[in-house]
């Protein structure tokens, strides 16, 4: 695999002859230099975009569906091979980097199956001789920015429902992992996908961002990322009324009952969860309200797990846990910490980079987190695990919803009057009861609040893809 552009079908370097070098976050290396361009290399594919829109718009989706197809059980048969580049460029342990590659066809495929049905629905009319009914079309063209900490899954969501609707895409993956997004329009490319219909752009963010949001053919923007950017989005959507969606940052409370059964499983399940891809993940569970009665206990086993985690390269197979994906990245992580720590929190674990090469942090267990500090208040994006004990019920609900932040929320209990309470009155988006994943193909995913509008997946982000239209027909006899 040559990497690079892909912009109406063909592989291309960038326009200006830019390159980026890419780095290697668990050896500060660079591993490889790829096209870097800008606003020139997306006009260019939005012009691609649009050229191909009229014709993919009109396909009949069962043949769209065949593409997804075709490309999900090509993706599905390399994900080893392409986990290996995934881990190179974002540092995530290989186990985690092939779980996400084995989960992007399940979107590619769920999407084909439902671009099968986007029904249109008939309107009884309040007049004799008149009919009105409701049709579905795709918005046009899409841009898409995604981040770093998952660049398969952020890319495949979007990606399979804009193709499933009709849309013609333009990606603009995180210069920090965008082979990953490449190798996901080389399996397109591999399975016929038209030229035109998905485009990608590796290069500068801002410039590019704003040739989205200038351009009037591009119809809507899906956004992942930070809180700052996707302000910066909104602002720039009014000039062109383009559509949004956003998904931005998230500060998720996991609120932890008596009754939620083995303190020590879940304090292990809880850690795991909180160290995956080091913490880089939007809906990690982060501030752990933990009822007074369990906190010694479930701290206790926090800290064991915690140390039980293998910090190291994420191809050595023993890694559990990677690097930071910078070293920006990492020094906001013991910013966070250190601000905490002199505003009264005590680190039982962890707390400092490791020395040696590599934006590493240690797995980090902190007590007595008061509200008001940065561990509770901002979203750490760190392998960092805040403890605050509660008593009652009315006290953790005002705590949990003290945030700017809405994506997800983490409940443990048994009681089902206590969960249906909880996830009523929890100001989230998604709120998981017992569990710990809350992305899957077939549900829609999305928050409230600052953390974002819209949603991806599920048939609600399919329809994001779409305008309904409405016809009216009189006269008939």
């Amino acid at each position: 695999m040559k990497y690079g552009q892909f912009i109406a079908g063909e592989w291309l370097p960038a326009q200006a002859g830019g390159v980026w070098d890419l780095v290697n976050p668990a050896t500060e290396d660079v591993v490889e230099q790829v096209p870097f361009g800008d606003v020139v290399d997306a006009r260019i594919a939005l012009n691609a975009a649009h050229e191909a829109f009229e014709s993919w718009s009109h396909t009949n989706p069962y043949k769209r569906a065949r593409f997804l197809e075709t490309a999900a059980a090509m993706l599905r048969a390399k994900a080893e091979e392409f986990a290996d580049v995934t881990t190179e460029e974002s540092g995530k342990p290989h186990e985690q980097a092939k779980a996400e590659w084995l989960s992007c066809p399940n979107y590619f495929q769920w999407a084909a199956e439902e671009a099968k049905r986007i029904y249109g629905r008939s309107i009884p009319a309040r007049s004799e001789g008149r009919r009105i009914d409701v049709f579905y079309r795709p918005v046009g063209v899409v841009g898409l920015i995604t981040a770093w900490n998952f660049p398969v899954y952020n890319q495949a969501r979007a990606i399979s429902s804009a193709l499933a609707a009709g849309c013609t895409v333009v990606s603009r993956p995180s210069e920090y992992t965008p082979r990953s997004a490449m190798l996901i329009a080389s399996c397109f490319a591999e399975a016929g996908l038209p030229a035109g219909v998905l485009n990608l752009v590796n290069g500068e963010p801002e410039g590019i961002g704003q040739e989205f949001l200038n351009d009037p053919r591009c119809r809507k923007i899906s956004f992942t990322g930070s809180t700052r950017v996707g302000k910066i989005l909104m602002d720039g959507a009014s000039r062109t009324v383009t559509r949004l969606a956003l998904e931005m940052g998230g500060n998720a409370p996991v609120i932890l009952f008596p009754d939620a059964g083995d303190a020590t499983a879940v304090a292990q399940a809880g850690v795991t969860t909180k160290v995956r891809n080091a913490g880089q993940v939007c809906v990690a569970p982060q501030r752990f309200y933990v009822h007074e009665e369990m906190i010694d206990e479930f701290t206790s086993a926090a800290v064991t797990a915690a140390e039980q985690q293998v910090v190291g390269d994420g191809r050595d197979r023993s890694t559990t846990i990677g690097p930071l994906i910078n070293s920006i990245q990492r020094e906001r992580v013991e910013r966070i910490v250190n601000e905490s720590v002199d505003a009264g929190a005590k680190v039982l674990t962890g707390g400092e980079r490791l020395d040696r090469k590599g934006y590493f942090f240690q797995p980090t267990v902190v007590a007595d987190v008061a509200p008001g500090t940065p561990l509770h208040d901002e979203e750490v994006f760190g392998p960092v695990m805040p403890m605050i004990p509660f008593n009652s019920l009315a006290e953790v609900i005002e705590m949990a919803n003290q945030t700017e932040y809405g994506l997800a929320a983490f409940v443990h209990t048994n009681d089902l009057n206590t969960a249906i309470r909880l996830s009523e009155e929890l100001d989230y988006g998604m709120v998981a009861i017992n569990d710990w994943a809350v992305a899957t193909p077939e549900a829609p995913f999305g928050g409230v609040k600052q953390s974002g509008l819209g949603r991806e997946s599920g048939m609600e982000g399919l329809y994001e893809y779409l305008e309904p239209r409405t016809r009216y027909i009189g006269g008939i006899q």
